[in-house]
Order: C-alpha cells, then sequence, then structure tokens
C-alpha cells in the first residue's frame, strides 16, 4: 500500500473514532489499530494515545475509564501524553474507589524514568486536594520545584487550591505572594481559601486589591462568604458595588448564587425592600425561580415580617420540598402563629413530603412561642416514635423553654437530666428564661451560678442573674451583682445594636451611637416614650393599688 493510502487509513479512524458514541463502536476502532497491516508502529501508537485520550476526556460512554485503563495496561512503554490523559481521567472522576489512582499512575510515571511536565501537575494536585491530604501534596510541590514547573500559573493555582483545601491558609499565601503572574483564577482561588478559613478581613483586602477584572465567581464567594460569616451589611454593600460599571467594562449581572445569598442576608437584615427588588429582578432577568430560590424567598419574607408574601410565594411553587415546608413552618414559628404552624406540618405530612430534624425544631418553637405545650410534647413524640429522628440539643433547648415558659420547671429539669449529651447554653438559656418570666428565683439563681462557672467572662450570664434578682425585687442581690462585675472588670464586649431599613437603606444603631447618623431625633423620641412608658406604669400601679388597698368603688 502506498503512503498516501496509510496517511488517509490513520485519518479515517481517527475521524471515526471522533464520532464515537458506544464502547462498541470504540472497540471495532481499537480492533482496526491493532490487527491492520498497513499502519506503522508510530502510527499505531499515535492512534492508540488518540484513543485513550478520547476514551479519558471525551466520550461520554458508560465504563470508559474502565476501557481506557485496560487499553493503558497492554501498552508496553506508555508515554507522557498517555500518562497525562490517564491522571486527568481519574482525578476528575467523583467515584471515590478511583481517588487513588492518579497518585498511583503518577507513582508509576516517575518509575519508568519519565519527566512529569506542567500538564501533569495541577491533576495530580487536584486529587491531593480532593484528599484534603497535605503531607502528599507537600511531597508533589518539592516534584513541582525540582521539574521546573513552579513558575506556571495553572500548577501554582492548584497549589493555592490545595493548601485552601486543606487548611493551609499560610502556604497558600505564600504561593500566592510568590506569583509573577497572576490571573483571576489566583484571586479567586486565595479569595475563596481564606473565606472557608473564617478569615473575612484578610479575604476582604485581597477582594480590594484584585487587579483582574472581577467575574461571577469573585462577587458571589466574596458575597456568599461574609452572609455565611455574619456579616450581611458589608455583603450588600458589595453587592451594591457589583451593579457598578467598573472603568467603563460590562457589568456582571446577578446569577442564582448571587440571588440566593442576597436573600439570605435580607433576610437577616429585615432589609424587605432589597427583598422585593431582587424578587421583582428574578422577574425581569429570567433567571429560574427553582425551588432553592423559591425558599429562600420564603424565608427572607417571613424574617423580614410580610407574612402574606411568603406565602404568595409557597403558595406559587409547583413543587415543595422538605427545606420549603420547613421554611414556611420556620416563618409561622417566629411570629406566633403556634396552631397554624401545627396545621401546616400535617399538610405537609398528608402530600407525602419526609419531616427532618429541622423540620421538628421549627415546629417545636412555634409551640414554644405560642404556648402549646401539649402539642409541642405531642411533636416531640411523633419525632422519635414515627420518624425515628432521635433529639439533638436544639430539640431539647425548645422542650425546655416550651416547659420553661408553662411554669413546669420540675419536667423541664428531668429533660436536662436526661439528656445522652452535655445540655449547653441554648438548653440552660431556655430554662432560665422561664424562671426570669415566671419569678423562680431559687432555679433561676442556680442555672445563672452555673453559667457563670461554666464562662466566668461572659457578661450575659451576670445580666440574666441580674434580672431574675429585679424582677423578683431583691435589689441587694442585684447591687451585689453589679459590684462583682465592676470589680471584675466584666463589661459587655460587644455593644448592642439594632438595623432598620429605610427608604432602601440599612441604619445600624448601637448603643455606643452610630456614625453618620443624626441621633438627636431618635434620642428625643426615646425620651418621650420613656416617660409615657413610666406614666402608663404609674397609672396602671396606681389603679392596683386603690382597687386592692385603697378601696374599688374610688373608680366605679
Amino acid at each position: 500500500m502506498i503512503e498516501s493510502e496509510v496517511l488517509n487509513l490513520k485519518n479515517v479512524l481517527a475521524r471515526l473514532l471522533h464520532y464515537s458514541k458506544t464502547i462498541k463502536e470504540i472497540s471495532q476502532i481499537h480492533s482496526q489499530i491493532v490487527t491492520s497491516a498497513n499502519l506503522s508502529s508510530a502510527d499505531r501508537s499515535f492512534l492508540v494515545s488518540r484513543l485513550l485520550f478520547f476514551l479519558c476526556t471525551v466520550s461520554n460512554a458508560p465504563h470508559s475509564l474502565d476501557y481506557a485503563k485496560k487499553i493503558f495496561n497492554l501498552v508496553p512503554k506508555p508515554s507522557l501524553f498517555m500518562y497525562n490523559a490517564m491522571i486527568r481521567s481519574n482525578s476528575v472522576k467523583i467515584n471515590e474507589p478511583l481517588w487513588c489512582e492518579s497518585l498511583v499512575l503518577y507513582k508509576a510515571l516517575l518509575h519508568d524514568d519519565i519527566s512529569p511536565d506542567c500538564i501533569t501537575f495541577p491533576f495530580v494536585l487536584k486529587e491531593c486536594a480532593k484528599r484534603v491530604d497535605a503531607n502528599i501534596g507537600r511531597s508533589i510541590h518539592a516534584h513541582v520545584v525540582e521539574f521546573g514547573c513552579d513558575f506556571d500559573v495553572y500548577v501554582q493555582n492548584s497549589l493555592i487550591n490545595l493548601y485552601t483545601q486543606c487548611g493551609i491558609l499560610e502556604d497558600a499565601g505564600r504561593v500566592f505572594d510568590e506569583m509573577f503572574n497572576r490571573d483571576v483564577v489566583s484571586w479567586n482561588s486565595i479569595i475563596v481559601g481564606f473565606l472557608r478559613g473564617g478569615e473575612l478581613d484578610k479575604a476582604l483586602v485581597l477582594f480590594r486589591q484584585m487587579k483582574e477584572r472581577k467575574n461571577i465567581i469573585t462577587w458571589n464567594s466574596m458575597i456568599t462568604g461574609l452572609v455565611q460569616g455574619g456579616r450581611s451589611k458589608e455583603a450588600l454593600e458589595i453587592f451594591h458595588e457589583m451593579q457598578v460599571l467598573d472603568d467603563n467594562k460590562d457589568l456582571v449581572l446577578p446569577d442564582k448564587i448571587t440571588v440566593a445569598s442576597m436573600l439570605s442576608a435580607c433576610a437577616s437584615l429585615g432589609a424587605i425592600d432589597h427583598g422585593r427588588w431582587l424578587h421583582s429582578y428574578l422577574e425581569r432577568s429570567g433567571i429560574e425561580c427553582d425551588m432553592v430560590i423559591a425558599t429562600a424567598l420564603v424565608d427572607m419574607y417571613g424574617k423580614c415580617g410580610s407574612i402574606e408574601r411568603a406565602f404568595d410565594v409557597f403558595h406559587a411553587m409547583p413543587k415543595r420540598d422538605v427545606l420549603a415546608w420547613t421554611a414556611i413552618i420556620s416563618t409561622l414559628a417566629l411570629h406566633g402563629f403556634g396552631n397554624e404552624a401545627c396545621a401546616i406540618f400535617e399538610e405537609m405530612v398528608a402530600t407525602g413530603v419526609r419531616p427532618n430534624a429541622v423540620t421538628f425544631v421549627a415546629l417545636l418553637t412555634a409551640c414554644a412561642h405560642s404556648g402549646l405545650v401539649e402539642k409541642g410534647r405531642l411533636c416531640y413524640d411523633v419525632m422519635r416514635q414515627d420518624y425515628c429522628i432521635e433529639p439533638e440539643v436544639q430539640h431539647y433547648a425548645c422542650m425546655v423553654g416550651i416547659l420553661g415558659r408553662a411554669g413546669l420547671f420540675s419536667e423541664a429539669e428531668e429533660i436536662i437530666r436526661n439528656m445522652p449529651m452535655k445540655p449547653d447554653f441554648f438548653v440552660w438559656g431556655a430554662l432560665l428564661g422561664g424562671c426570669q418570666l415566671h419569678g423562680n428565683v431559687k432555679l433561676g439563681e442556680r442555672v445563672s451560678r452555673f453559667l457563670i462557672e461554666l464562662e466566668p467572662e461572659n457578661h450575659a450570664f451576670y445580666a440574666n442573674l441580674c434580672d431574675v434578682y429585679s424582677k423578683a425585687g431583691k435589689f441587694n442581690d442585684l447591687k451585689r451583682i453589679r459590684s462583682l462585675m465592676k470589680a471584675q472588670e466584666i463589661q459587655k464586649t460587644v455593644p448592642g445594636c439594632s438595623m432598620i431599613e429605610v427608604d432602601g437603606v440599612v441604619y445600624e444603631f448601637s448603643v455606643k451611637g452610630s456614625p453618620g447618623l443624626l441621633m438627636d431625633v431618635p434620642k428625643s423620641l426615646l425620651v418621650v416614650l420613656s416617660n409615657e412608658m413610666k406614666f402608663e406604669s404609674y397609672s396602671s400601679n396606681s389603679l392596683w393599688w386603690y382597687q386592692t388597698v385603697g378601696g374599688g368603688d374610688f373608680w366605679s
């Protein structure tokens, strides 16, 4: 056969391989490659390499990786290209049994005296990141330097991802600082790493220093990290920045992740105007309002006090999962609609949706806020008996809260004694709340002292004890505790604050003052309210005295 015909056969087989859909078709091409006498060894090696690459990176046929592995094991001396294809394929697969395979292949590559290149290392490092194995990762890092790949941007990005996944932020920062060329992936990787590690301020500094144009991943990472870190007001400010054109460049439009994170921020801030804008943006932009987004809308409207809108979104959902039902139950619980929450729960069960542990936390909270003792007991029993959900510490805290608010202190203490885990501050706090409500000084004092022993420098426990003494009229004990706090220099570390949204702007009011706000008007209003409350208190006390002591006929 002449050379042009041989070349034509090679091209035909390569083209057929490109259009193959099934393992059967691929195996037929493989048999042609192996059996054809009209192919040179170099052409056959080329086609086998292409076959491996196709199976590892392109083919969606079932068991394509298994077939590639069989072919690879039959090759007497695999090339670097073949090794890279196999390493890459195994590193991107999510099947757990294959997680070690790329490292085994990398070890075999070194054993065959083949030098890895800048394509090899990113996938080997990705394997280490998935395994969260810093020790092997550091060894691979040493090989990166040894084989001269330490200044390749893709390898450096992979190293940053490895160290951030392993929680070694110092090493991630060192790799980032040593980079001569950084792309948007480099910045995103280090910012996400600091956000995951709880280093929000460092992440913000890097975000501000970022020279490359921020993409949607950058914005979403920063917004989501701040929301999850409890800094929703700053997340709102970042979102506003995202909507402003930067150096006449194209605007980065919010996507599903942005909207979901911002709805969570609005829920925590009570920023209903921003929440309504996001809802309207969803409708204008054509972003799919799936169950995740719809559930976030229900949660936002519920926490912002718009129960009717929360129900509108809930009823408009074509399909509702357990999270959606839990969100609407939590909304009712938050606003004290205990009976309605129980009714929604019954509707949820009737539709075939199985409640989870979080659902029962919401339901028990609803019973606690509404004083529904019997329904609370019933929900607690149903959770354990019908759904085999063992109570967690949150459920115990809710039950103690239900019983404590009802004044059933013996039963509440019995629950605490029988807890399989150590009661936390929320459990004891729920009991203490009942003591404050019913004036149970003896138990309240005991619980407060127990909490103070656990955390002697926590001002909140001293404040609770002061409240118990104040409501019981034990002012000498109250003065003694305040003197003790002063002597031990126990102060409130985080000043109390509240936030309110006015005309789309979220204002924060703190006990230490609010920079940038005119406080004269709020202060004067507080004085007026305080005087009115004192007058009402005096009037009600006088009414009680005259009716019980001075003679009720005076008011008749």
